[in-house]
Order: structure tokens, then C-alpha cells, then sequence
């Protein structure tokens, strides 16, 4: 009788993991969806880059994305970054325009791990913002406010970090930060998602915050000017496009 309550106890934990794990992943799911719910939004981005010492490097950018894994990003100023310009494509393929070589080149896959324009986000950050597709995850706690998830890479999926801890607000599913670990364990990263709110039917960041721990670093990327569903074409998500002065 012993063993049979034993064996019931085991199963019973067994389920009870299996169904917080699909939970879990369910949440970040819809975090997903509701960060990439707009069909396109464009934006005008200032990127401002902040030292140990507290000195500044100010960046101006215009944004595009459709969907969840198609954007570019064209610097405007200063004069020194202006028309250089990012694209980003799904199955993780990006591309750099460089105006004064005036070619775009491929961005290979073993130099993703790299700033992107002197910012706190690697090329890799930048790929796609659909986390449950790449990662496992596991609700570690939550309160009135947040669920808190630990974030796995997913076997195959090569990553520099070693898990990510994102909150996630309750009341919209919105994910309002994320703590990035190396594989060694210890905090590298850290990003916010502030001046939340929403525009028409979206949930929207005009802040974001990523500090590098590591060294000291930290970008802030200010929106504004932000539009959504104006039937940006493929078109615009290509090489071609990529090498338009703007």
C-alpha cells in the first residue's frame, strides 16, 4: 500500500511539473505575442550610450519592423554614423550597410555575439524578440505584479547567456525586464522596458535601459514618433532597400 501511495505521490508531482512548465512557456508565449502584436510600427529612436564616467555618445535612428523578425534600423546622426543601417530577416539572417564602402555584408554568424554600434546589445539581442521559441521556461515566483520566469536556452539553440530571469507584468503580459546571466552564472545584463503604455489597441515601450555589468556600460533607446499598421511593404525589408539614403 505504501509503494502504491508512493508511486501515486510521484505521478501526481510528475503532472503537477509538466503542467507549470507549459504554463510557464504559455505566459512567455503571450508576452511574445503581445510585444509583437502590431503587423508594423515605425519609430524615430535616439540612442543615448553612457560610460562609467558618465560621459555620452547621443545616436538618432528611424526604426521599421513587420511582424516579429523583420526591421531595419538607419542611423541619422551624427554625422560620422549617419545611413549606416541594420537589417534584421528571420532565420536569424542579418545584414550591415556600411556608406562609406557603399556594400551591404552579411553579418556571420560568429561575430553575433558583438556590440551593435557601440550599444549594450549584441547583434544576437537583436534577431528576434520571440523568447518561447528559444527558450524554456520555468516560473521561479511571482507576487501582485509580476510572474518572474527563468529562461533556458532550448537544446540546439546556441546562446552566449546562460539563462535569463524576465518579469512579467500581470495586468497586460507585457515583459518589463530581463536579468542576462553568462554561462558561468553571474548577472551580466540587465534591460527595462519603461513609459509603458498604450497606443490604440498596443502595448508599447517609448524607454528602454540595457546595462553591461560587466563593463560598465549602459544604453538608453528612446522612441517617438511611433506609428503602427501602415502597411510598410516587404519590399523595404530587403538589400536594396537597405542601401536607400535617408
Amino acid at each position: 500500500m505504501k509503494n502504491l501511495i508512493k508511486q501515486f505521490i510521484l505521478v501526481l508531482f510528475a503532472i503537477t511539473s509538466i503542467t507549470l512548465a507549459q504554463d510557464a512557456q504559455s505566459i512567455v508565449a503571450k508576452a511574445d505575442e503581445v510585444v509583437n502584436a502590431p503587423k508594423d510600427q515605425t519609430a524615430n529612436m535616439k540612442m543615448i550610450l553612457i560610460d562609467k564616467e558618465g560621459n555620452e555618445k547621443v545616436r538618432e535612428t528611424t526604426f521599421l519592423q513587420k511582424g516579429s523578425e523583420k526591421r531595419i534600423m538607419r542611423f541619422t546622426s551624427p554625422a560620422d554614423q549617419k545611413g549606416i543601417a541594420f537589417l534584421s530577416l528571420p532565420d536569424d539572417i542579418q545584414y550591415l550597410y556600411m556608406p562609406a564602402f557603399h556594400k551591404v555584408r552579411r553579418i556571420a554568424s560568429h561575430v553575433k555575439n558583438t556590440k551593435f554600434a557601440g550599444t549594450d546589445f549584441s547583434y544576437d539581442d537583436l534577431s528576434s524578440f520571440e523568447y518561447a521559441k528559444q527558450y524554456d521556461a520555468k516560473q521561479v515566483s511571482e507576487d501582485e505584479t509580476y510572474w518572474v520566469m527563468e529562461l533556458t536556452p532550448k537544446t540546439g539553440v546556441e546562446k552566449d547567456y546562460g539563462k535569463l530571469i524576465m518579469s512579467i507584468r500581470k495586468d497586460n503580459h507585457y515583459p518589463a525586464k530581463i536579468d542576462y546571466y553568462d554561462k558561468g552564472g553571474n548577472l551580466w545584463k540587465t534591460m527595462e522596458r519603461r513609459n509603458v503604455e498604450k497606443i490604440g489597441k498596443y502595448w508599447f515601450s517609448k524607454e528602454f535601459e540595457i546595462k553591461d555589468l560587466k563593463e560598465e556600460h549602459r544604453t538608453k533607446m528612446i522612441l517617438s514618433d511611433v506609428e503602427f499598421d501602415t502597411g510598410i511593404s516587404d519590399e523595404t525589408f530587403t538589400e536594396r532597400y537597405l542601401k536607400k539614403a535617408k
